[in-house]
């Protein structure tokens, strides 16, 4: 299991989600739990994304993305960013 951490960015958008949208607030840490309860062979189901962003992964939150990067050294996992799935790509 991988300890986490989150952007401000992320951490903001999360607080406005709570409050918004409290079904997509749930999602999100429903898949936040998954992808930390993974191990260091089963985080690779995850996919890469190309370059220049070759070092984070992602995974689909209903019509978001949700980037993070994952550092196996360390155990740890750091939570980027959630975007629409149009505009996630154009970082």
């Amino acid at each position: 299991m991988f300890d986490f951490d989150f952007s401000e960015e992320l951490r903001r958008q999360i607080k406005s989600l709570s409050k918004r949208d409290a079904a997509l607030a749930d999602a999100l840490s429903k898949k936040v739990r998954e992808v930390c309860s993974r191990d260091e062979n089963t985080i690779d189901f995850y996919k890469n994304l190309k370059k220049p962003l070759n070092e984070f992964k992602r995974v689909h939150v209903g019509n978001f993305v949700l980037v993070f990067r994952v550092d196996k050294a360390h155990n740890f996992i750091f939570f980027e960013y959630m975007r629409h799935h149009d505009d996630a790509y154009g970082r």
